[in-house]
């Protein structure tokens, strides 16, 4: 179908943007400002990334939908971004936010938790899925 991998590239670049601006940018930096503590931080970071989460979940619907629809080549990448997207956020979001429940209530601050670090990790996963997918997809 024409336009196909043109729309998948667009939703895959897209998503990759938010996730490069939010997790890589965004999260690290609001640490630094002063007067911003930890549970201030933590406070923030839960709003922006339940934001990010559920534009994520849209943009991960429209590429599904858009690849159940066209079969397109790259249908496999878009099942395994996506994949990779409800395991961090079914899994170790649910992990972390135990951890940063723990560090609002006073206990657990230091150094990161195994939860963050997995979660980062994903991270840097889903990212280099999304960009190869949007490369994939570009026609």
């Amino acid at each position: 179908m024409q336009g196909v991998p043109e729309v998948i590239a667009a939703l895959a670049f897209v998503w990759l943007g938010m996730v490069l601006a939010i997790s890589f940018v965004e999260a690290p930096l609001k640490f630094r400002a002063s007067g911003v503590t930890v549970q201030i931080g933590l406070g923030i970071g839960r709003i922006v990334f339940r934001a990010l989460n559920i534009i994520e979940a849209v943009l991960a619907a429209a590429l599904i939908m858009t690849a159940i629809v066209t079969r397109p080549p790259t249908t496999g990448w878009v099942i395994a971004v996506v994949a990779l997207f409800v395991v961090q956020v079914g899994g170790v979001k649910t992990w972390l936010g135990r951890r940063s429940n723990a560090v609002l209530a006073g206990n657990g601050e230091g150094r990161r938790s195994r939860a963050h670090l997995a979660y980062v990790a994903m991270e840097v996963l889903k990212v280099a899925g999304l960009v190869t997918l949007g490369v994939l997809a570009t026609p």
